[in-house]
Formats: C-alpha cells, structure tokens, sequence
C-alpha cells in the first residue's frame, strides 16, 4: 500500500508503508546494536550492510521460491519489485547466518558471539514487518468485526498480524533481551531465537491465521510456513544442547 505517490514527468515515485516498516526496522536494529558498544561504528556499518543485501535478495528470492514460484515463473520482471509485499523468513535466515559467518571471519570474533547479539535484535525487525502485514491487509483470519478489526473488500477479519508482531516481536524480544543478560554460553541466543520463533509462528499459523491464498493448507494443517520451520527446529534444538554440554 503505497503512502503517496510523485509523478515526474513519465516517472512515478510511490514509497509503501511495508517499505517504510524495512528502513524503520534496520535504523532501530542498528541504534540497538551500536549502543552495546561491542563493535566499533565501522564493523557495524559493514555487518548492517551484509545482513541488508542478503535479507532483501534471499528474502524476496525465498518468497519466489516457496511461495508463488509459478506466477513469477510467467512474470519473471515482478520478481525485482522488491516494494511490493512478498517477503519469506526461511528464505533469508540461512543466508544472513552465511553473512554472519563471513563477518565473525572477517572481524576475527566469534560466530555465535556475533549471532547470539544479531538474533537478539531480529525481533524488532519482525515486529514492524508484521505491523506492514496488518496495514496492507494480509495475512489475515476469519471473519472478526471487533477490536482491531481488518476491513478488506468490505468484510471485517481477525488482525493476525499484530498478533504475530506481538509474539513474534514484542514477546520474543524481550525474551531474548533477558537471556542475553543471563547468557551462559555462546550461541544460546542465536539457539532460543529460532526455537521460540518457530513455537509462536506455529501457534499462529495453526490456529490464527488462514495461509497464503495461492498456496493453502498442505497435508491437512500444515503451512508452508510451518514445513519450512520444521528442520530449522530440529536442528537448532539439537544445537543448543550441544553448546550447553559443550560450556
């Protein structure tokens, strides 16, 4: 949903409140990290820099990919429109841990001490992606006409997108805040971020909130959201007994 829009001559020029929830997203992510004072400013300009070049690449690529892969295969020129809604976690995670790595190299630190501090701050990211979600009227509920309601092509939804910016951001971020005041190991952080996304996301998407049109419901319940998270899980589960053992 755009804010506004210029026109220039032949060009128009519309910035969209999802769009807006992107910058907001990395400023206060970037403020969060700069203020712990645990990289200098040109570290962290370079370490914001990876992680945006890969979220918005991979995560529009993964949104491609998983979710609506045969529009796009007819419509190959929509994919680079990055403004528009179409935005996939799983798409992005794997390849922002590929960053993280390069920077923790690079820097001569830690890898789980670098993403234990990232992870961290993700959840500020997620809570105003989902705020974009509710105000372009997406994935939402069932018919709901009561507080917070979504009016949509003239029926009132549940906002289960501020839920999941609730949980997803509000929740999991104070979570994280007190864990990394309480860390016993490296890693922990980064671990307990994928774990308690992975319980809410389900939590929501199981009972609040209705899939991607184009895709619907696989074997019965599950989403695409959902298959996606599974491995990730089991393997960040499995990682974090791991570290703890390994303290």
């Amino acid at each position: 949903m755009p804010i506004f829009t210029i026109h220039i001559w032949d060009f128009s020029l519309s910035p969209t409140y999802y769009g807006l929830m992107y910058v907001i997203s990395f400023i206060l992510c970037y403020l969060s990290v700069w203020k712990r004072k645990i990289f200098s400013l040109d570290s962290i300009d370079t370490l914001l820099i990876y992680i945006f070049f890969w979220i918005i690449l991979w995560g529009r690529l993964g949104y491609v990919f998983f979710y609506d892969f045969l529009y796009y295969f007819k419509n190959p020129l929509d994919i680079i429109k990055f403004w528009e809604w179409g935005m996939s976690f799983h798409g992005w995670a794997l390849w922002v841990i590929l960053a993280v790595i390069l920077f923790a190299k690079k820097e001569k630190k830690s890898f789980y001490f670098v993403i234990d501090h990232i992870a961290s701050v993700v959840p500020i990211g997620l809570f105003f992606g989902r705020i974009g979600n509710y105000i372009n009227k997406e994935l939402l509920w069932k018919a709901y006409n009561w507080f917070l309601a979504v009016e949509k092509d003239g029926q009132y939804f549940f906002p289960s997108p501020l839920l999941e910016a609730f949980l997803e951001g509000f929740v999991l971020y104070f979570i994280l805040s007190f864990a990394l005041k309480k860390k016993s190991f490296e890693g922990q952080i980064g671990s307990l971020f994928l774990i308690f996304y992975w319980i809410f996301r389900t939590f929501i998407e199981m009972f609040f909130r209705v899939p991607d049109m184009q895709i619907g419901y696989i074997f019965w319940f599950l989403t695409m959201g959902m298959i996606l998270s599974f491995p990730m899980i089991i393997f960040w589960i499995w990682l974090y007994v791991y570290l703890r053992k390994k303290k």
